[in-house]
């Protein structure tokens, strides 16, 4: 999980928010052995339980699954945690222009999620005076990390199926070699989005420092 990376590689304290019971068992776990549980803090609550101020607002893969209709909710939040300083992510799934996930996905999925446009997105930054500092796209490295995957499923299918069924295992391959194609062909994209408060200049002059070594 990107919280135990950030908190073994950079030493920076972590609250970590996650709906699902599972996935915080696990990293808390991992934050055990890995020696960091001091560092990281894992809390069963989704965005909306976001009170406290911080330096850095990051969000993976949740933008997807907010709903267009909570953007300026989602965004209001960040601008509220990120005072006058500091600086946000936001990683989501995407479109080139605003279209919903294919009904198949929708339904078995991912249901309710939306994979937003770039002027969708901007409903989060534009009413809170947040200014976007960068926008990189991580397409094909998501179509390359979803042919990885789908390899190491396929090695595990057998494990798979005993654990669920063989409908579960065809339609998970399905899944990922359909998603692989979408990235790869750029039905779908992968946006990265650099932030802060309008106000702030505290902000790098150029990209220099995302590259370093």
């Amino acid at each position: 999980m990107l919280a135990l990376h950030m908190a073994r590689h950079y030493g920076v304290r972590v609250r970590a928010f996650n709906i699902s019971r599972e996935q915080l068992d696990w990293a808390r776990e991992r934050s055990r052995v890995l020696g960091i549980g001091g560092q990281v803090e894992f809390i069963e609550e989704d965005y909306r339980g976001i009170s406290d101020r911080c330096d850095a607002f990051v969000s993976v893969g949740m933008l997807e699954h907010v709903g267009t209709d909570h953007y300026r909710d989602l965004g209001r939040i960040a601008r509220r945690a990120l005072g006058r300083s500091g600086r946000g992510l936001i990683h989501s799934i995407g479109r080139n222009r605003p279209r919903p996930f294919d009904e198949w996905t929708s339904t078995r999925i991912f249901p309710g999620a939306y994979p937003p446009s770039l002027r969708e997105m901007m409903e989060v930054f534009e009413p809170w005076n947040l200014s976007v500092l960068d926008v990189e796209n991580l397409r094909l490295h998501y179509a390359r990390t979803l042919r990885d995957w789908l390899e190491r499923f396929e090695a595990a299918s057998t494990t798979v199926e005993r654990m669920f069924d063989a409908r579960f295992a065809r339609m998970w391959r399905l899944y990922l070699a359909g998603s692989a194609a979408a990235f790869t062909t750029g039905s779908l994209q992968l946006f990265q989005v650099l932030f802060a408060p309008g106000e702030s200049n505290d902000i790098p002059l150029t990209r220099a420092d995302i590259y370093q070594d």
